[in-house]
Parts: structure tokens; sequence; C-alpha cells
């Protein structure tokens, strides 16, 4: 199995992105790359995982990066999962912003998203006392 190295994601490259995207069917993002792009310019911290040259994971976060960190976006590559990167992708948000009161993801309830999501220390909003609301 190729190495896989993990960068700071500083410089955005919409043709890697969009092809990860697509990879994992998140096309309601793919459909308005611009939108995208403007998102990833905006972001508060975005680290990336490599296979080679090839993008095979990111997270995304946004927020004030003192009080709030929300974890917007992670991706890892189908052909990828089950290997470790996302929980990495995670585990160096969590250090990175280890002083910040509340790190936030909303994902969907699907029994492999919310095993994975425990299987590494984060627990559900309800048990904090805690509700989500969305529009």
């Amino acid at each position: 199995m190729e190495e896989i190295r993990f960068e700071d994601y500083s410089r955005y490259n919409e043709e890697e992105i969009l092809r990860l995207y697509s990879a994992v069917g998140w096309i309601a993002y793919t459909e308005d790359p611009e939108s995208l792009r403007r998102g990833y310019e905006n972001s508060l911290f975005t680290l990336a995982a490599y296979a080679g040259e090839e993008l095979i994971g990111i997270i995304r976060t946004v927020g004030d990066g003192a009080t709030i960190v929300y974890i917007q976006d992670i991706l890892v590559h189908p052909d990828h999962q089950g290997r470790g990167v996302g929980s990495a992708l995670i585990a160096e948000i969590l250090e990175r912003f280890r002083s910040v009161r509340q790190i936030v993801l909303l994902t969907d309830d699907t029994e492999k998203t919310v095993s994975f999501y425990r299987k590494i220390g984060l627990k559900p909003a309800g048990d904090y006392g805690c509700r989500a609301f969305m529009k």
C-alpha cells in the first residue's frame, strides 16, 4: 500500500476537489463548483490526505477557531475507506483545535456513520443535552 501523507490544503485545485467529491457522491457540491471554491477560500482550516499525487481525503473546518470549530466536510475516496484515513484526519483536527470548547459535526444518521464517529470518540449532541436545528 502506498504511503499516505497529510498536509495543509492551502492551494485550491478544483479538478482534484471535484474528482474527490464526485467519487463519494456529493453531487450537490459538484453542481456548483464556484460556491464550493468560495467555501474553501472562506474555511478556517483544511487538511488533505494524499496517496502519491492523488488527493484521497480531505477535512474542511469553519468557525472562529477559539470557541467553536465546525467540521464542514470530511471525505475519503471509497477506494481508501477503512484504512484509517478519516480517523487520522479527524484526529489531526481534534489535536489542532484541542483548546476549542465546541467541535461540531453534522452527518448522515446511518449505522455506518454513527458507528464510525462513535468509534473515534465523538458523541451525539443529545449526549450533551443538546439538539441540532437546521434550515
